[in-house]
């Protein structure tokens, strides 16, 4: 098939570059002309704006936008919307906010545009093991992009494979889903990333707690010197913890064993705010999630005041002592 790609950052040059090795034909645009003209060395059509990659495409248009979340997409899907033609379809690849999805869609379909929501996982390695996607639009458009769709999934590949009914979708082992209508693709992925800030601190939780088994307020015969890499390693072989985000782990422990190249300020792109507020909604329980994200603001601050104040209320009751900064 043919498609313009827009946006060819980290995912999106590589998603172009995947479906041109799958043998699809990719008119790509970017701001930054450098990312188009390295993208053009790998075989596919370069575009000056956005007009130059209509004019390269063949009606009915594909457009895939990788944009950040917010603003970017929403002038880029809105400048879409006034010079495609009826019948052309605009798929929101980035990690947009499923609402937005739905607004963006009833627009387009006044110009009788398709709008379709894909939430995709797979980083920076998504080139070579395969993008994991959940896509929400129309049966048929989904359909329609289909050979799109599963030249980005991983496919079976080796992982042992699940027992399901005769008549399951046989799109889910693939590595692509049909979650339902526009904004549903978004919303899974966004409890996908909600779910995986549970995880990671899980794990950073974890390894904390072993690293500091060395603490002098442990008596010498309870201090336990342990060595993280090896940890990581042998819990990634036969463990019932072991993950993608454990191999990673394991990764970055064998290259840095004291992590000294990080701050340890944690960055959060808006899918675990949005899970909660989907969870107080709901009134659906997310303490781990909950606990998650706010650890990854604690992540970003020094001693905040409420802290502050906690020492002065545990001096005014019974005298407590802030304890000496530890190493």
């Amino acid at each position: 098939m043919q498609l313009g790609v827009i946006g060819l950052g980290r995912m999106g040059g590589n998603i172009a570059r995947r479906l041109m090795q799958g043998g699809h034909r990719c008119v790509v645009y970017d701001r930054d002309a450098k990312a188009v003209a390295e993208l053009a060395k790998d075989g596919a059509v370069g575009a000056a704006n956005l007009e130059a990659m209509r004019e390269a495409l063949t009606a009915p248009r594909i457009v895939w936008v990788m944009l950040p979340a917010g603003a970017p997409t929403d002038q880029t899907v809105e400048a879409l919307g006034a010079i495609l033609a009826p019948g052309d379809t605009v798929i929101d690849g980035g990690n947009s906010f499923y609402r937005d999805d739905i607004r963006r869609a009833n627009a387009l379909a006044a110009r009788k545009i398709t709008y379709m929501d894909v939430g995709v996982s797979g980083g920076v390695w998504g080139l070579a093991r395969g993008y994991c996607m959940m896509v929400g639009g129309d049966k048929a458009a989904v359909e329609h992009i289909d050979p799109i769709l599963r030249s980005l999934a991983p496919g079976v590949g080796d992982i042992p494979r699940t027992r399901r009914s005769p008549d399951a979708d046989p799109r889910a082992e693939l590595g692509y889903i049909h979650a339902g209508p526009v904004g549903s693709g978004h919303f899974v992925k966004m409890v996908h990333n909600g779910i995986e800030y549970g995880l990671m601190q899980a794990y950073a939780e974890g390894f904390d707690i072993l690293r500091s088994k060395m603490a002098s307020a442990l008596t010498p015969d309870e201090q336990f010197d342990l060595h993280l890499a090896d940890i990581a390693e042998v819990w990634r072989r036969g463990s019932v913890v072991s993950s993608w985000l454990l191999d990673l782990t394991a990764q970055a422990l064998a290259a840095d064993p004291g992590l000294e190249t990080y701050a340890g300020a944690v960055a959060d792109s808006g899918e675990g705010r949005w899970t909660l507020e989907a969870a107080i909604e709901e009134a659906a329980p997310a303490p781990v999630l909950a606990a998650a994200l706010f650890a990854r603001f604690r992540s970003r601050e020094d001693h905040t005041f409420g802290e502050k104040l906690l020492s002065a209320m545990r001096f005014g009751f019974g005298g407590h002592v802030e304890p000496p900064p530890t190493s």
